[in-house]
């Protein structure tokens, strides 16, 4: 037995000695001291001894075992060193390197969270709702009558008769207050889907950003200022907002908001028409049938809800003309921002 042992111990250090790889280092110590490799099997061959011969082999297959474990380091050592200093085949030193390209943000998910951080100074929170959302909670919870255009097929990704793809975030409001007691105060990011002939102006699939605040005695004096500090947190100090009477299904009275125009500052230039102002969202008080659907007391409660496309915030603010821009992942394009 004595004499097996030595030969395994030359054998399996000859073996060592000729691998050059940290692959076949790895394969060695599985066949050698794994735990189904020969040193193993040389212990299970211990019940075949006399209990006067087992501990003489056990100390001997012990510092086998001791002896190919650190000769199996140093090994390993020594490899590690040559393949470090080792160059690829082809490589030359003197060509200049390659800086690492590291990604970013998409520019729509940024501009969306520096909205939404916005409003979270303000103390609105964030609330998500579904991109597959009920008819009823996108549009007749809303207030929008059945004859609406909005609900035509030509206007709306239907499933089916009761199941769509959202067209606005709105539908988060009203499951939102049906879950929660007055007051609150939210904002709704989110991805939307319209039936548009894309151009440069319109997509199929584009993002909102939506808020509601109700409480008791909110009043469209705190819509105003609400609006107006994110308008100048976002675009600057010096912006200004006009309201101008509008109509929306689900708030009532209904105002669109314009801001002074960021490249004439409100004098009139080509960019805003020559009119000093450019549209940038939509806004009103919520519409007693909407507090009626979510189970609200319109004689208790008011509130004020908003809503702004965040690709049209983005071209804005970046001079961006086509929205196509967003979605085509053109590196030359996303890279700007």
């Amino acid at each position: 037995m004595e004499e097996q042992l030595r030969q395994l111990r030359e054998e399996a250090l000859e073996e060592l000695g000729g691998l050059d790889e940290i692959q076949a280092l790895e394969g060695f110590r599985i066949k050698f001291l794994g735990k189904k490799g020969v040193v193993a099997g040389l212990y299970g061959r211990m019940g075949a001894l006399t209990p006067e011969e087992r501990p003489a082999f056990g100390q001997a297959v012990n510092a086998l075992r001791d002896e190919l474990e650190s000769s199996l380091a140093a090994r390993k050592e020594e490899v590690g060193e040559k393949v470090e200093g080792r160059l690829p085949a082809g490589y030359d030193p003197s060509l200049p390197g390659f800086s690492p390209w590291f990604g970013r943000r998409h520019i729509l998910a940024s501009v969306m969270e520096e909205i939404v951080d916005i409003f979270r100074g303000m103390g609105f929170s964030v609330a998500d709702g579904p991109e597959v959302e009920l008819d009823y909670f996108n549009f007749q919870a809303l207030n929008f009558p059945d004859d609406h255009p909005s609900r035509d097929t030509q206007d709306t990704f239907y499933i089916n008769e009761d199941v769509l793809l959202r067209t606005h975030t709105s539908p988060v409001q009203v499951r939102y207050m049906e879950k929660n007691p007055p007051p609150i105060r939210i904002v709704v990011p989110g991805r939307v889907y319209r039936n548009e002939a894309i151009d440069a102006s319109h997509a199929a699939e584009f993002h909102q950003v939506e808020g509601l605040y109700v409480d008791e005695g909110v009043t469209m004096g705190d819509l105003t200022v609400s609006l107006r500090n994110f308008a100048r947190e976002f675009f600057g100090t010096g912006t200004e907002l006009r309201f101008r009477p509008h109509f929306f299904p689900f708030t009532e009275p209904s105002a669109e908001a314009d801001m002074t125009c960021f490249g004439c500052g409100g004098s009139g230039c080509r960019i805003c028409g020559n009119t000093g102002w450019i549209e940038i969202m939509g806004a009103g008080m919520v519409h007693p049938n909407v507090f009626k659907s979510a189970g609200y007391d319109s004689d208790k409660v008011t509130g004020f809800a908003f809503g702004m496309g965040v690709e049209r915030i983005a071209m804005l603010r970046h001079g961006i003309k086509d929205i196509r821009l967003f979605l085509e992942n053109d590196l030359r394009f996303l890279s700007q921002f």
